[in-house]
């Protein structure tokens, strides 16, 4: 059930229509699809990161939360640093091939 606190419509005007429904804007998260079911490309990049190299994983879709646990679970299983920004995974270091088979042996088959 979801919360309803008048706090939430405080410059909502009042409406005299009975199938009104408020809509406060949220869009709501997409599912996450199952892991074999996800489409993960795993690149190296280097420009525009100060000559640092970072492993990029993308393609991810998805809850942000499931993302940020992906992440979460590559940067321990690598025992590096990393951080998860606009829908990417960003891994520190040049670790393509071992992201590659830490993904497939979570269940991530469709990784390239």
């Amino acid at each position: 059930m979801k919360k309803n606190d008048w706090k939430d419509r405080l410059n909502i005007v009042y409406s005299t229509n009975p199938d009104f429904r408020y809509d406060d804007g949220a869009e709501e998260e997409e599912e996450t699809p199952e892991k074999n079911r996800q489409k993960l490309r795993v690149s190296i990049e280097k420009k525009g990161r100060g000559g640092k190299t970072v492993t990029v994983v993308s393609g991810f879709t998805g809850r942000e939360d499931d993302l940020k646990e992906l992440g979460r679970l590559l940067k321990t299983k690598c025992g590096v640093g990393g951080s998860v920004k606009d829908g990417e995974i960003l891994i520190q270091g040049e670790l393509k091939q071992r992201v590659i088979e830490i993904l497939k042996t979570d269940g991530y088959t469709q990784t390239k």
